[in-house]
């Protein structure tokens, strides 16, 4: 094999039943066809899951961390991680196996994925199950399983403090709360208290391993193939981000948080439960009430200028933590999709979320759901185990989370998400279970800009995903992102002579021009649909929830726009022909398969 420049060439495999540690080789053509990250993590699964309706939480489901070929490397905003594994959470409206789901795929950023690649590895592969929880102590060469059955049932912000009490802060690692522990579908895998690989069920699959963290440190990094145009790329990209004052400013400044008042402004803000978009008491959660309440300073991921992350201290009744947060997603689905304004105690909800490690996007959804229901009759105190839980109710959404991440009681339905809620609860509350694929939606509504955001959560390959994009182009773009390694907040910098092919070639020596570099998202984008089409999803599971055609929002910028079933069908047929996907089945054709080197497929 010819030399491999950039990268490893190397999987960490770790099998928790056996005990077996091994590195794998990863083949040159995998590197250069899928990157690192979302990309090698997909081929990775495909490879290894032979056929559709394997039981995500059994021990043969493999669990996937992929850092990118930019993680580690001092590119401004190169520290994402993704995480890729088969979805506990999602299911086809036409179920033929038990266990059909989809792709899963959770991106965070923070230190862990740059730790990996000192350590010496493109990614990290766990399958099997330890008999007692453990977690995974990697020292470069050195790899232990070692024991944490101190640990399990602790959460995640104490037992962040105790790795950094017994290892040191030069180790980083990444790690799962009770959530995960107990099997919630939506639980999320955590690093460095707050950043979260949040959405599809990854900390469930973590915790059905019995594996309570991954604990990293090393001392490496791999040899660049032209490291005179890499500096010199370096350069001009530090040097765009510094010419760029005023962009980087803003995500100083405020994050994501900045979204919470122009997308309440725009309509296009997730509020009670989808129902409306404007949220009108939004001066209460935004950016200006946070900076002058409740942040104390802001702090950025490894190698990133823009510093998007707030740490807060609330006061008051439910005060005494220190914690990340509000932004736009937790501060939309924990504040006005549930139509909370008390900053302090939204602060503690995502507080309590985070210790848990469950996914807030989707807890919030499931408790504005459970906030209609009772609100239209369907359900009552009984059936939510006593807890009064309505519209602005903090203390009440606080016990509910409780019993979620317990699975105690009502919990233990409520942890599923609203779809199977939606099921138990039936009187018509599946039009207003917001989900698609059984995986709820962000916190971004739809009908103000309905052909964009449709086409967005419809075709998602993880379930319904704000990121996803609403055309094949931009899709294809953030697929490719997401396998470098790189964060989509500074995506914009990264055009022109310094444009993601041109590190590319830099740090591996793979020259491509530019339509070569768009087919690797495209090839990306391409497998995980194959993979959820053999699971059994086709057109009919690249759908909306009914609100979106029939409740238009009462006031604000969204007021009386409605989507009909008609344009729908109009929007996702121009994107399956853009796509060259079959009309009646969603698939790909034979024809796009050949083009992208996805033959295997077939």
């Amino acid at each position: 094999m010819d030399k491999i420049w950039g990268q490893y060439g190397v999987l960490l495999d770790v099998n928790l039943t056996t005990r077996e540690i091994k590195k794998t080789k990863i083949s040159k053509d995998d590197l250069k066809n899928y990157l690192g990250g979302r990309g090698l993590g997909m081929k990775i699964l495909w490879d290894r899951i032979k056929e559709p309706g394997l039981d995500p939480l059994s021990p043969d489901n493999p669990l996937l961390f992929m850092p990118g070929p930019f993680s580690g490397l001092p590119i401004p905003s190169s520290s994402r991680t993704t995480v890729v594994t088969k979805s506990p959470r999602t299911s086809p409206v036409n179920k033929n196996q038990e266990h059909s789901s989809t792709i899963s795929y959770a991106n965070m950023g923070g230190f862990f994925g740059p730790e990996v690649k000192f350590a010496g590895y493109d990614g990290i592969a766990v399958t099997g199950k330890a008999s007692s929880p453990v977690y995974i102590l990697i020292e470069d060469d050195k790899v232990q399983i070692k024991s944490a059955r101190s640990y399990w049932g602790m959460g995640t912000d104490t037992f962040d403090k105790l790795l950094i009490e017994k290892f040191g802060k030069q180790y980083q690692s990444c790690y799962i709360g009770q959530g995960g522990e107990n099997g919630v579908p939506y639980a999320s895998i955590i690093n460095t208290a707050a950043r979260a690989a949040g959405r599809g069920g990854v900390g469930a699959v973590m915790g059905s391993k019995n594996l309570k963290a991954i604990v990293v440190n090393g001392n490496q990094q791999p040899n660049l193939a032209k490291h005179k145009m890499y500096l010199e790329l370096l350069d001009k990209a530090r040097t765009a981000f510094r010419e760029d004052k005023e962009g980087v400013e803003s995500w100083r400044s405020g994050g994501t948080a900045d979204a919470l008042e122009s997308s309440s402004d725009n309509g296009t803000m997730a509020v009670r439960n989808y129902r409306e978009g404007t949220f009108k008491e939004i001066e209460m959660i935004n950016t200006k009430a946070a900076r002058t309440q409740i942040w104390k300073r802001d702090f950025a991921c490894f190698s990133c200028q823009l510093a998007c992350k707030k740490s807060g201290f609330a006061k008051g009744a439910y005060g005494g933590v220190v914690h990340d947060g509000p932004e736009y997603e937790t501060g939309t689905m924990m504040g006005a999709n549930l139509l909370i304004s008390d900053l302090e105690g939204l602060n503690k909800m995502i507080f309590i979320c985070d210790d848990y490690g469950i996914d807030i996007i989707t807890a919030g959804g499931v408790l504005g759901f459970l906030m209609e229901a009772r609100e239209k009759g369907m359900i009552d105190l009984d059936f939510l185990d006593g807890i009064d839980l309505k519209w602005g109710a903090v203390d009440a959404s606080i016990q509910m989370l409780h019993k979620i991440a317990r699975r105690e009681g009502i919990g233990k339905l409520a942890s599923q998400g609203v779809k199977a809620l939606a099921a138990h609860i039936g009187q018509g509350s599946e039009e207003f279970a917001i989900h698609v694929k059984g995986h709820e939606l962000a916190a971004w509504n739809v009908n103000t800009h309905a052909a964009r955001m449709m086409i967005t959560y419809g075709t998602a390959n993880r379930g319904a995903c704000h990121l996803n994009g609403s055309n094949p182009n931009r899709q294809n773009f953030d697929a490719s992102q997401d396998s470098l390694g790189a964060c989509s907040f500074a995506g914009s910098w990264y055009k022109g002579e310094i444009s993601y092919r041109h590190f590319i070639e830099a740090i591996t020596g793979v020259e491509q021009t530019d339509e070569e570099f768009k087919h690797i998202g495209e090839r990306i984008f391409n497998l995980e649909k194959m993979f959820n089409y053999r699971e059994g999803f086709n057109r009919d599971d690249d759908c909306l929830p009914e609100r979106f055609f029939k409740d238009a929002h009462t006031y604000g910028k969204g007021k009386d726009i409605l989507a009909t079933h008609e344009d729908f069908n109009e929007w996702i047929e121009e994107y399956y022909t853009e796509r060259g996907w079959n009309l009646k089945t969603s698939r790909p054709s034979q024809e796009k398969l050949k083009e992208l080197g996805l033959e295997f497929t077939i």
